[in-house]
């Protein structure tokens, strides 16, 4: 490698994300680039001149290991939508410009589907205008798992571990005291319109749990009526009913659920209204018409921060694509996301490709219907075959005082 490399996190950070990063670092290191840059807060603060040299943070293998033990983005992240290039070519401009100034060989953007679509523009522009010498690569990373193309995105199986985990305690808890008229517990996980984090909700069943009783995915109409009907039913049954929910589910007329209870005004840059209350207004739904009590868990952003629940095989396999991407930047690939190939589920085996972005920028990857029952209530035995091999495997936090330890950058 002849140049210098530069990376950049984007979109909302995983437990997984830095594993990613330190997987840029090392490779790139070991591949000759004279400087690996860090992005401050991504595009948008490298627009603003924003970065640093990530060899004054990462001193040393220990730093690297906390590094990958470190959740949220460690660089900083932003939710910024580059213009069309007919629409704003100042912008290119002047990331073209700092792009050549810093020499530049390869720039990794560590994202989800908005972040692609960073690549494609960046690499569109590149190819329209002729300028630069960067080659663009994406590397995979959303706890939502919806990129195109790829078999699952690093940040999803840690994601999985934590909700299967905490679903089950939640279960546990519910079991403790008895309520005159019962109980339900109401999960809200995230997932705006794809179920592969509340599906994984059903990872609390086993031997020694029964699991959440219901599941319900935002690619399925959700009927309010009948889900009332199903909990009353349960709860002639057993004192404690616990249903897990997506943040996205919305009714036969396009209405999310969370609206029903209060206005939903906050829209991103990317036009992606912001969802929450869904178990909240569920909750007091149930407690209205059928009089027990309930109660509304939000996972919220601890779905994505639980380093401490960590997937070994999520981390190993972040580091992985991070790596493979300055390999791709390396050998000429530009314009392509590094994807996760299964080749076998028993035992597990995976590896890594480079697909045009152009096929995954600004699409989603839905659960399959086939992997929901006929109800609508569950998902099948598929799905948890999908997802099991993911969420293997621990990765000891770094312990200081009794609390982990990560690696810190002063907030700028």
């Amino acid at each position: 490698m002849k140049g210098n490399v530069i990376v950049g996190q984007s979109g909302g950070p995983t437990a997984a994300i830095n594993s990613s990063l330190a997987g840029v670092y090392c490779t790139a290191r070991e591949r000759g680039a004279k400087k690996v840059y860090g992005m401050l807060h991504g595009i948008q603060g490298l627009m603003e001149g924003k970065y640093v040299d990530l060899s004054d943070f990462i001193r040393s293998d220990l730093d690297v290991e906390l590094l990958r033990r470190t959740p949220a983005a460690f660089l900083g992240s932003c939710r910024y939508k580059l213009p069309e290039i007919h629409e704003n070519q100042e912008v290119y401009e002047k990331i073209f410009d700092i792009l050549e100034e810093l020499d530049i060989e390869c720039f990794i953007y560590i994202g989800g589907n908005d972040s692609m679509d960073t690549i494609k523009k960046l690499y569109d522009y590149s190819m329209v205008t002729g300028r630069g010498h960067t080659n663009f690569l994406g590397v995979p990373k959303t706890i939502d798992n919806d990129l195109a193309l790829t078999d699952h995105t690093p940040g999803y199986g840690s994601a999985a571990k934590y909700i299967g985990t905490s679903v089950k305690e939640i279960i546990r808890d519910g079991h403790s005291l008895r309520y005159e008229h019962g109980l339900v517990t109401i999960v809200e996980i995230m997932g705006r319109n794809a179920g592969w984090l509340t599906g994984a909700a059903a990872l609390a069943k086993g031997e020694d749990c029964e699991g959440p009783d219901l599941i319900y995915l935002p690619e399925l109409v959700f009927d309010v009526d009948k889900f009332v009907a199903k909990v009353r039913k349960l709860l002639e049954k057993k004192y404690s009913v616990v249903v897990a929910v997506s943040e996205g589910i919305k009714t036969a007329d396009g209405k999310y659920v969370c609206e029903l209870g209060s206005n939903v005004d906050f829209v991103d840059a990317f036009g992606h209204k912001q969802l929450t209350g869904t178990a909240n207004y569920l909750a007091s739904l149930i407690a209205g018409e059928i009089g027990c009590k309930t109660r509304a868990v939000e996972l919220s952003t601890l779905q994505r921060a639980a380093s401490h629940s960590a997937s070994r095989v999520d981390i190993l396999e972040a580091s992985q694509v991070g790596g493979a991407a300055v390999k791709a930047g390396d050998e000429g690939d530009s314009g392509k996301m590094v994807v996760m190939l299964r080749l076998s589920d028993d035992p597990y085996q995976c590896t890594t490709e480079v697909k045009d972005v152009h096929k995954i920028a600004n699409d989603e990857r839905l659960v399959p219907r086939e992997w929901v029952n006929k109800e609508g209530t569950y998902v099948t035995d598929e799905f948890i075959t999908y997802v099991r091999p993911l969420i293997q495997g621990d990765v000891s936090p770094v312990m200081v005082d009794g609390i982990p330890r990560h690696l810190y950058r002063p907030i700028d």
